[in-house]
C-alpha cells in the first residue's frame, strides 16, 4: 500500500498514472466497517483508491471536538492493508494510496483564504445546529477533488445530507467527478457506525438506539400506507418522539431536494439528529412513496 504524507509527493505519483481509474474515499480517519465498505467498493470500481485521512478543522464549530477528536493511524493502515491483500487475492491489480497530510498546511497552505458555499441545501437539517459545518465540507472537499484528481468520488449514505451539497457543489461547479452514495452500515443493534459512537457509554448507547428505531417506524407506516394516509400517521409518531428534547431534529422530506414532500416527490428521506450525552448521532432511511 501507498502510503504519503505530502501533498507534493502524491501530485508527483499522480503524473505516473495517468492511464488508470482512481477513486476517492474522504475521511477523516479512526475508520470503521463503514469507512472500509467505501474503499472496498472503490477498489471494485477502479485501478486505485485514494484514501484521505485528514481530521479538517474547519468542519468543527468551537465547541465541537476537534482537539479530542479520535486518531487511530497506525490502526486505519493496518486495516487498509488487510483490505488490500483480501482483494488481491481476487485481483492483485488493485491498489490503495492513504494520502494523510501531517499537517494543516498541506491542505490549507499559510494565507489560504478561500472557502467553499453551497445555498440552500445547507439551511436545513444539520446547517440549523451546525451553521458553519458544511462551508468547511465542501471546502475541504473541492480541495481533495483537486488534489487527488479522481475520476469517482464515495460517501455514505449516512451523512445524506452532506452527500446532496457535495453533489451539488460538483454540479455546479463543473468538477469532473462521479459521485457514488453507498450504503448505511450498521452495528448488530441497529445503530449506525460512526466514530463518534465509541464516546458513548453503554446506557447511553442503549438510548441512543431510539433514532434507528423510529426512523424504521415511520418507514413502516410509509411503506405501508398511501401518502394521504401516512402523513396523519407519521406526524403523530413524530410528534410523539419529539417530547424527548435530546432530538435535534426529526423530519421526512423530498429527498432529492430536501424540500417538502410535494406530488413529484417519488423518495422520502426520513432524517434524525439525537443529542445523546456522549455524542450527537444522526442518521436517515430512504422510503419510496407509496402513492
Amino acid at each position: 500500500m501507498k502510503y504519503f504524507e505530502s501533498v507534493k509527493e502524491y501530485l508527483e505519483f499522480r503524473k505516473t498514472v495517468t492511464d488508470k481509474k482512481i477513486g476517492l474515499v474522504p475521511t477523516m480517519g479512526n475508520l470503521h466497517e463503514g469507512h472500509i465498505s467505501l474503499a472496498q467498493r472503490s477498489m471494485e470500481d477502479n485501478d486505485f483508491t485514494v484514501v484521505t485521512i485528514f481530521v479538517n478543522p474547519k468542519q468543527f464549530g468551537p465547541n465541537e471536538d476537534f482537539a479530542r477528536y479520535p486518531r487511530t493511524m497506525q490502526k486505519d493502515g493496518d486495516d487498509l492493508k488487510a483490505l488490500e491483500m483480501r482483494v488481491h487475492k481476487k485481483d492483485s491489480t488493485k491498489e490503495i494510496i492513504l494520502l494523510a497530510p501531517q499537517s494543516i498546511n498541506e491542505i490549507y497552505p499559510e494565507g489560504f483564504s478561500t472557502s467553499v458555499k453551497v445555498n440552500g441545501l445547507t439551511d436545513k437539517l444539520c446547517g440549523l445546529n451546525r451553521p458553519t459545518h458544511f462551508e468547511g465540507v465542501t471546502t475541504v472537499v473541492y480541495r481533495l477533488f483537486k488534489i487527488a484528481q479522481a475520476d469517482r468520488a464515495y460517501f455514505g449514505q449516512k451523512d445524506y445530507q452532506q452527500f446532496k451539497v457535495i453533489d451539488r457543489m460538483v454540479i455546479d461547479l463543473e468538477i469532473p467527478v462521479e459521485m457514488h452514495m453507498c450504503p448505511i452500515v450498521r452495528d448488530q443493534d441497529g445503530l449506525a457506525l460512526s466514530s463518534r459512537n465509541q464516546y458513548l457509554t453503554p446506557p447511553e448507547r442503549e438510548k441512543a438506539l431510539v433514532l434507528p428505531r423510529t426512523l424504521k417506524a415511520l418507514s413502516f407506516l410509509i411503506e405501508r400506507n398511501p401518502w394521504s394516509q401516512a402523513l396523519e400517521k407519521v406526524t403523530k409518531v413524530r410528534a410523539e418522539a419529539l417530547r424527548d428534547s435530546k432530538w435535534q431534529y426529526l423530519q421526512f422530506l423530498d429527498a432529492d431536494t430536501l424540500e417538502e414532500i410535494n406530488d413529484n416527490t417519488r423518495t422520502i428521506l426520513i432524517a434524525g439528529a439525537y443529542q445523546a450525552r456522549g455524542a450527537r448521532l444522526i442518521d436517515n432511511i430512504l422510503v419510496e412513496r407509496n402513492a
